[in-house]
């Protein structure tokens, strides 16, 4: 199953260009398993699902290092039925998850949390609002909305939850364990044999008022 991302970086900076260009070094563990494409727009990853949210996190953080204001974008999916129909980069990890499940949803929110337990800490503390699609394969008995209220239900116990907003659900807390929340958003939910989408966006070192 094709998964992917298209990413943006923006460095609220001055010499915005040396600090992208500089933190894509943190992309080098990833390049021998990953198809990697830029243009003036954004920067395509196509990879196996599980490499994606820890690529997006260490760009991220290597690019909002001494205090820059710094915020990621991507749309992450995975299952469109628009791309070829499988890649090779694209196979889940031996031992890892793949894409969805067919489980219960308790027992993946249990399984989800169990996972983000042992997110690393990265000393980079981020907020990120996100939305997430599942857009089709309800056939196999996963309804669009109860993947949608499972994932919320993970979401509100992960240790990060920000809070509802209209469209979208907020996260905040260390880097790691945000992009790891994340990561678990988007293997757990939706069916494992239909498309999912994710809207997304990181912001670290923000001058902007949190609202409480």
């Amino acid at each position: 199953m094709y998964s992917g991302a298209q990413i943006s970086l923006y460095p609220m900076a001055d010499n915005f260009v040396q600090i992208i260009l500089g933190s894509l070094s943190a992309l080098d563990p990833y390049r021998p398993r990953f198809r990697i494409e830029t243009d003036d727009l954004s920067t395509l990853i196509v990879g196996a699902p599980q490499d994606l949210f820890p690529a997006m996190r260490d760009l991220h953080v290597a690019a909002s290092r001494n205090s820059v204001h710094c915020v990621l974008h991507a749309t992450i999916s995975r299952g469109c039925p628009g791309e070829q129909p499988s890649s090779a980069i694209c196979t889940p990890i031996a031992g890892g998850r793949g894409h969805g499940s067919t489980a219960p949803i308790p027992a993946r929110v249990e399984e989800a949390l169990a996972n983000v337990a042992s997110a690393p800490e990265l000393g980079q503390v981020v907020a990120a609002q996100f939305s997430l699609y599942p857009l089709g394969g309800g056939g196999s008995g996963h309804h669009h909305m109860d993947e949608i209220y499972g994932c919320i239900d993970f979401l509100k116990r992960s240790g990060c939850f920000g809070r509802a907003k209209n469209f979208c659900t907020t996260l905040r807390g260390d880097a790691g364990l945000v992009f790891a929340t994340l990561a678990e958003a988007f293997l757990r939910f939706g069916s494992p044999d239909g498309h999912l989408a994710i809207d997304l966006t990181v912001s670290a070192n923000s001058p902007s008022k949190v609202d409480a």
